[in-house]
């Protein structure tokens, strides 16, 4: 009974990682907030989920799947969102808007860039 109820907090509290993941994923306008959002979500909703079919299981050997499984994504799922945003960053045609390394941008530069793009 209460391996139950654990198994079904952790699998709950995965859950609602997923709808705040899907949220942050929707709300944000730019790319690598978005990147980020999905990707720290899918790894803790997935890992907690996951946990709480382990506990939910017992502990077998279909547990150690499970828990193989966990480590496969605590690693690939990090270094796959870092390469798609390697990707981002070299091939955005708006690093100037996004990236002013140079100086800050305040609302006029904002606006006259704005205005250049407009023309082109």
């Amino acid at each position: 009974m209460i391996q139950t109820v654990i198994a079904a907090v952790f699998i709950i509290f995965g859950l609602l990682l997923f709808a705040t993941e899907i949220y942050g994923v929707n709300r944000f306008s730019f790319i690598m907030n978005r990147m980020h959002a999905a990707a720290i979500g899918d790894t803790l909703a997935m890992m907690s989920c996951m946990t709480g079919l382990i506990i939910y299981s017992g502990f077998n050997f279909t547990s150690l799947k499970l828990l193989m499984v966990v480590v496969f994504l605590c690693f690939s799922s990090p270094v796959s969102s870092h390469l798609i945003m390697n990707l981002v960053v070299e091939t955005d045609e708006q690093s100037d808007l996004h990236y002013a390394r140079e100086r800050l941008l305040d609302e006029d530069d904002l606006m006259e860039f704005e205005n250049e793009k407009e023309e082109e």
